[in-house]
């Protein structure tokens, strides 16, 4: 709180103060006066002939204290207590307001240390160290992959959904992540070396499910952005090495059944864009 001039200087007309020069004074808006003055928790005490408020230099001492308590957070119901209960326990209502405060200030760390995260998850995805994403991700994790998808779809909604989800998760939930999607490319290479083809129902059925474990994994997938996802799989060296690793020829073979459970649903892979 900055120092306030002498609440017991009133040079003002007939021995007190109108409600400009108070709003002035004491840094309070004339609005705020006129409230305190309607539910009667400081009122001038005079008047002038022609009916305005004058404040006197024991109605400018309670609204001096009215502001320094209202400054420390006080409701005015309580400053009202404080004020007008000769019983009341002042020292007691300052120490539940001082916790309080130091619970706000808490919640407000809190708060910052929550946006540090998400900052950071905006500005560069999974929020572990290499020797972790190495860990959780396994020895083949390029972590450029990162970098290319944001650099790709960093101004999307998409990539503030993953960021989103990037910024809760620690090493334990990224493991969770991994498993699922590693479940799901096992799960691919195996329909592929089972003979499974494109555009059958059993690899529309793993379309569905890569959109679902993807959606969980990072943010929701529609046919359309999957096609785009496919067309990078299969193109890019990063991922296509990620899933050749898995099946030699896994990207392309994937790509080929994300395009055809497209065509059976309206949708020309060669046109598709991320939407």
């Amino acid at each position: 709180m900055g120092s306030m001039p002498d609440p017991l200087d009133t040079d003002g007309p007939a021995g007190g103060l109108t409600v400009g020069q108070v709003s002035a004074r004491l840094d309070v808006t004339v609005r705020a006066l006129h409230h305190w003055d309607e539910i009667g928790l400081a009122r001038p005490s005079l008047r002038t002939s022609g009916g305005y408020r004058l404040y006197t230099a024991a109605d400018l001492e309670r609204l001096h204290r009215v502001v320094v308590y209202r400054e420390l957070g006080l409701g005015l119901d309580r400053i009202r207590a404080v004020l007008d209960d000769g019983a009341a326990d002042v020292s007691g209502a300052l120490r539940a307001q001082r916790a309080q405060v130091a619970e706000r200030i808490a919640r407000l760390r809190r708060l910052g240390d929550g946006l540090d995260r998400m900052i950071e998850a905006h500005e560069r995805g999974p929020l572990l160290t290499a020797e972790q994403q190495a860990e959780v991700f396994g020895p083949r994790w390029d972590p450029e992959l990162t970098g290319g998808a944001r650099a790709a779809y960093g101004d999307t909604p998409q990539w503030q959904q993953y960021a989103e989800r990037s910024a809760g998760r620690g090493p334990e939930e990224w493991r969770a992540v991994t498993e699922a999607v590693t479940g799901f490319e096992r799960a691919l290479g195996e329909a592929m070396d089972a003979g499974v083809a494109p555009g059958s129902p059993e690899a529309g059925r793993l379309a569905a499910r890569h959109r679902a474990v993807f959606g969980s994994a990072y943010f929701p997938l529609t046919r359309r952005m999957q096609v785009c996802l496919g067309r990078r799989f299969e193109a890019e060296p990063g991922f296509a090495a990620h899933y050749d690793a898995v099946r030699p020829g896994l990207a392309a073979w994937f790509r080929r059944v994300v395009d055809a459970d497209a065509r059976a649903h309206g949708i020309d892979p060669d046109t598709a864009t991320w939407e």
